[in-house]
């Protein structure tokens, strides 16, 4: 009989042991799945966002990027950078913070956004009436907007309604008018947060509303690069034609948000998870132990019919691998569940986009995680063959038959 027909044996001789040990294992290796996916979702989830925008460089004013500074004069940078051969689609970003004002209800804060005519289908998804474009008209002799449909169904507003809108301007009281807007379409915004809302409006009513018809500030220009160039080489493009701005790829974007805003999640990934492999072990370990001090007669018989120690050290490592390895499998889909109801909690906290996500599934993630518990297994082993393979035999014999 093979070492690994023995160990089947024994592990199924005594199967209530054997399912609280795989369900143990399996609970530990789903915390452990868990810790893994955290230490990298949110970084594959905000890759994943920048790039289904379809935009693959953002210019920005300097190099304190992701902090918010604006670019003076976008409108020609922009051309500058549109002309440039690498460079196929180029769109400029402008937003501010404002209070949408309607009679009878508190005022409510939204994102006032603008972006150049065309860009609108990857910014957001329109689901009623029309979208902005360089024909756009409205009903009344107010300036047109596109909304969220959370403020849509927050304020009970639909194609055809108008609401007053007034620019926040911090750290002061504002002395800008309201302007009024009249809602032309309702759109799901990739990028807002669920409890965030947006209004989207044309260039002239933008700065209408701003006061500042004469700036041409933005926030950032988004580049999208042709297919067979890669992103590096226009970003060189870009900071060869304009020396006064600075061009990210979305590689340096991820790179600084994993560096600056996302060390956090994998700080604690780590901690969490040298945890729950230091448990594995013990569960293991302890189990493995205690079944050879219950076996120890059975494992000195089977010596001195002239099994090896390879083999008894063969059985027991057989032993811990089906522990650990049913228990193993079980854990990647109670660790999956288990990561879409955390998802969903911690998606909850206020300034997450929807679009972002704290656990995403990665295969090689899969791999890791089935590699440490495998490798955990092993070392849990070591001492429980040690103890089999260097029991005396006679003396142990002896004991067994006294007793």
């Amino acid at each position: 009989m093979t070492s690994r027909a023995l160990a089947w044996r024994t592990v199924t001789a005594e199967r209530s042991r054997a399912v609280l040990a795989v369900a143990g294992v399996a609970v530990i290796g789903a915390l452990l799945f868990d810790m893994l996916l955290l230490s990298r979702g949110l970084l594959v989830s905000f890759r994943q966002m920048l790039d289904t925008a379809g935009y693959d460089v953002r210019v920005v004013a300097s190099e304190a990027f992701p902090i918010r500074s604006p670019i003076p004069e976008a409108s020609p940078v922009a051309a500058d950078v549109a002309r440039l051969p690498e460079v196929r689609d180029v769109t400029i970003v402008r937003t501010d913070r404002a209070l949408v004002l309607i009679q009878g209800r508190g005022p409510t804060e939204v994102e006032l956004l603008n972006l150049t005519v065309g860009a609108e289908r990857r910014v957001w998804r329109l689901t009623a009436g029309q979208d902005l474009g360089p024909r756009v008209r409205t009903k009344t002799s107010s300036s047109p907007a596109v909304i969220s449909r959370g403020l849509a169904e927050s304020l009970t507003l639909a194609p055809g309604s108008t609401f007053r809108l007034r620019v926040i301007v911090s750290g002061v009281a504002s002395a800008l008018p309201p302007a009024t807007f009249e809602v032309i379409g309702i759109a799901d915004f990739h990028f807002a947060a669920a409890n965030e809302h947006a209004v989207a409006t044309t260039f002239d009513a933008f700065q209408g509303v701003r006061g500042s018809t004469a700036s041409d500030a933005a926030d950032v220009i988004l580049v999208a690069s042709r297919p067979e160039v890669e992103s590096a080489s226009t970003v060189a493009a870009i900071e060869r034609q304009r020396p006064d701005v600075r061009a990210y790829s979305n590689d340096e974007v991820v790179a600084r948000f994993d560096e600056n805003g996302f060390a956090y999640f994998r700080q604690i990934s780590f901690v969490l998870s040298s945890i729950t492999l230091g448990f594995a072990f013990l569960l293991v370990g302890t189990l493995l132990t205690v079944s050879v001090n219950q076996r120890l007669g059975q494992v000195a018989a089977l010596r001195a019919l002239g099994f090896p120690r390879r083999r008894i050290a063969a059985m027991l490592a057989w032993e811990s691998a089906w522990l650990v390895g049913v228990g193993g499998l079980l854990s990647l889909p109670v660790g999956w569940a288990l990561a879409l109801q955390l998802d969903r909690i911690l998606r909850q906290m206020p300034n997450i986009s929807d679009e972002l996500h704290f656990f995403v599934f990665e295969p090689r993630i899969a791999v890791w995680h089935l590699g440490l518990l495998a490798a955990t297994g092993v070392a849990a082993a070591v001492y429980p063959v040690w103890i089999a393979t260097r029991l005396p035999i006679a003396a142990t014999l002896r004991l067994e038959t006294v007793s």
